[in-house]
């Protein structure tokens, strides 16, 4: 059984549709409330600079996806989100597509990556960003409506990605 992180397939919408939903559904991560449809899902991932999945043999674990943060003088600085299954939770495969997007970013000639929306009561993601050298930089009070309509504070985290970046 070997992990590989690698760019989609219009055979992997079906399983991407499965775990982005589960995501979005759970309203505890991702600012998005509309699920995604596998009708609308390939404009939607196409429309990334880069999205990549997590395949063991074949069966799609994980994804994430990647764009500029921002337009114009600010879209040198990248940005992601990232899902993995519930079941595949805690076995190590969200530090895999977070150093694999790190190095993504540097291909795709971005110096930073920053996260706009880390939200305070997920914890593992903070703790495993802060494990790869994420810095956070800020916070914004009440800034996320979680699913069960009340505000949470969620945290800016960003890393430097200048040593892996090639020039624009």
């Amino acid at each position: 059984m070997e992990l590989q992180i690698r760019p989609y397939t219009a055979d992997d919408i079906k399983a991407m549709v499965r775990i982005w939903n589960e995501v979005v559904e759970a309203g505890d991560a991702f600012p998005q409330v509309t699920p995604l449809t596998e009708q609308n899902a390939d404009e939607f991932f196409s429309a990334q600079t880069a999205t990549m999945v997590a395949d063991v043999n074949g069966i799609i674990f994980g994804m994430y996806i990647l764009h500029p943060n921002g337009i114009g003088r600010c879209a040198h600085i990248a940005n992601a989100s990232f899902a993995v299954a519930s079941a595949s939770r805690g076995l190590g495969l969200g530090r895999k597509l977070v150093g694999n997007c790190i190095e993504t970013c540097g291909k795709k000639g971005f110096r930073g990556l920053q996260f706009n929306a880390v939200v305070a009561s997920n914890e593992a993601a903070q703790h495993l960003y802060e494990s790869m050298g994420f810095t956070k930089v800020g916070m914004i009070p009440g800034g996320f409506i979680n699913g069960l309509g009340g505000y949470e504070d969620m945290f800016i985290y960003y890393i430097d990605t200048l040593d892996t970046a090639q020039p624009c």
